[in-house]
């Protein structure tokens, strides 16, 4: 027995390792109270990844290559699920498994889990963007934030009052996540056959895409954004949002609990927070309905794990909808199940939870393609800063992207 212990590497129940994005700590909660769940079958064990998506990305894509045998469960950002399920690096998820997690996942979040027609990994929490307001300025400027809001009015509406609008225009992938989001709104596509590779067809230079840059070349040539909108992140556009010129702001949901602790801190007065109300995204055309940005994490399993019958059993517990919505509740990350949303608990911290949902439903993931980010990373490079965004953007960003896929061109 001794002989056989030492053989095998392990003593006890085998430790599933968990590659988690940076939380509050919840991610390492689940994993306790699952692991206890198992009733001594596993034990799960969290590994912190980098900050930011792209770090995150390389450093999972890295590991998998190598075909590391410790990838038993990962979070994974959408948008680079399909680089990583194209080469075979996850497992895929068994039928029953399949079936179990996603019989209540919302439309957008499935779709951000799917690549080639096929499920390959599971959803856990989603994320989304909303319109936020400030009531007063909402109310200065007439409308009637009952009914859906378009760019074109939030444009007018802050011009009209010298306000700004919280909108994320630095070179990062928050441009990438603006511009999929108004031109999936206009409806339109970045890549529309992603599954093609570096054949894809790049679909920016169209009507929807023309109006994205019409959209972000006019809050930056005409200054709406703020003066450091060439600089300027979910967090900085938050804190412009909260000051005297906040008007309208397109932005996650984190920053309504980061308000709240705000007043907390004695940073923010009470008076504002009342002042901030929401809604879903704007629309781009005022007969169609928006497709708001897609965020969140799928849990992956990785081809090389020595314990995959063990990790899906582990992913099944993680993603409950119970989980879902205490991870909501105790870190503000969205459930992907419809049914976490009727949670109490969740009601109780974010009033928002219904609108979030709806959003959720007609969110729409960024382009899905093994190539992601080298498309992002041209997207990148050419709608920013927002100032110098023109009509010709768009086909310049096509052609560019089609040349980088070819290898004409480098990032």
């Amino acid at each position: 027995m001794l002989l056989t212990g030492c053989s095998s590497g392990e003593s006890g129940p085998p430790t599933l390792t968990w590659y988690v994005n940076p939380d509050d700590g919840g991610q390492a909660v689940l994993a306790k109270e699952c692991s206890d769940a198992s009733g001594g079958k596993y034990q799960i064990q969290t590994s912190l990844l980098p900050r930011d998506a792209s770090s995150q990305r390389e450093q999972l894509a890295r590991r998998l290559a190598a075909g590391d045998a410790s990838m038993d469960i990962m979070s994974l950002d959408p948008p680079f699920v399909p680089e990583l399920a194209e080469p075979g690096f996850l497992a895929k998820p068994p039928k029953d498994v399949a079936e179990a997690t996603t019989e209540d996942t919302l439309e957008g979040p499935l779709k951000g889990a799917t690549w080639n027609g096929e499920l390959v990994a599971v959803p856990f929490w989603a994320n989304t963007q909303l319109l936020w307001y400030r009531e007063s300025a909402a109310k200065a400027a007439g409308l009637d934030m009952s009914k859906p809001i378009t760019w074109d009015q939030i444009v007018k509406a802050a011009k009209s009052q010298d306000k700004y609008l919280g909108v994320q225009g630095t070179r990062g992938e928050s441009m990438s996540v603006w511009v999929n989001g108004l031109v999936e709104s206009g409806g339109g596509q970045i890549v529309t056959d992603g599954e093609a590779g570096q054949d894809a067809k790049v679909s920016l230079d169209s009507e929807a895409g023309r109006k994205a840059a019409e959209v972000i070349g006019t809050i930056g040539k005409e200054g709406l954004g703020g003066p450091g909108l060439a600089t300027q992140d979910e967090n900085a556009s938050m804190i412009q949002f909260q000051g005297d010129k906040g008007s309208f702001m397109v932005n996650w949901p984190f920053i309504y609990s980061a308000s709240k602790a705000a007043v907390k801190e004695g940073s923010l007065k009470q008076s504002v927070v009342d002042d901030i109300k929401w809604t879903t995204w704007p629309r781009v055309a005022a007969d169609k309905e928006s497709a708001p940005p897609l965020g969140g994490i799928n849990l992956g399993v990785g081809k090389a794990s020595q314990h995959q019958d063990l990790a899906w059993d582990a992913v099944q517990c993680i993603v409950s909808s119970e989980h879902q919505a205490q991870y909501f509740a105790t870190n503000g990350n969205p459930p992907s199940s419809a049914k976490a949303f009727d949670d109490p608990e969740v009601k109780k911290a974010y009033p928002m939870a219904d609108t979030i949902r709806k959003s959720l439903d007609a969110a729409k993931p960024r382009a899905q393609t093994p190539y992601y980010n080298e498309i992002s990373s041209a997207i990148q490079q050419n709608w920013t800063p927002p100032s110098e965004v023109t009509e010709d953007t768009p086909r310049e960003t096509t052609e560019f992207i089609q040349e980088v896929l070819k290898g004409d061109a480098l990032l």
